[in-house]
């Protein structure tokens, strides 16, 4: 729930621009009509299904008028589903034997593999920095967290 409640400064950014592009009569509002090319042109592309149970999530007063706060929380959920998928495939990508860690070798080969050549020195001190619980290999949760390099913005600032 926490993680669901942060923006980059970057998604803000980004969400801001199309949703001033989209708010025609600078009401500071959208039409939840609307609100399937907003998310395409932010370049999230969701089923029909899921734009139906977004706006219906999203236009908790039935006005069919929703507000930038609302769009955050649902672009940032719809953002999360995503990347989740991309770093899951990352994660197997380093895992090479698929035990569910990445091991000094695996990190460094697969590191290597994308043309990052690094000294023994180099590469302990990043197992380091990663290895959250310092085990010597990095399990799936802390390469999420190395992989959430955004500085994330509270959603409770937006609403200020």
């Amino acid at each position: 729930l926490q993680d669901a409640s942060r923006i980059s400064v970057y998604d803000l950014e980004d969400f801001y621009e199309a949703f001033v592009q989209f708010d025609k009569d600078g009401s500071g509002t959208i039409s939840t009509k609307e609100l399937g090319h907003l998310i395409r042109a932010l370049g999230e592309n969701p089923t029909e299904q899921q734009l139906q149970e977004i706006t219906q999530e999203a236009d908790m007063d039935g006005s069919g008028e929703m507000e930038f706060v609302e769009f955050c929380v649902i672009m940032k959920r719809l953002m999360k589903d995503s990347d989740s998928d991309i770093i899951r495939q990352a994660f197997r990508t380093f895992d090479r034997d698929g035990n569910g860690v990445i091991s000094t070798e695996e990190f460094k080969y697969s590191m290597r593999n994308m043309g990052v050549h690094m000294s023994e020195v180099e590469v302990e001190e990043m197992m380091k920095t990663m290895d959250v619980d310092q085990n010597g290999e990095i399990d799936y949760e802390e390469f999420v967290q190395m992989m959430s390099l955004d500085q994330p913005v509270p959603i409770e600032v937006l609403e200020e």
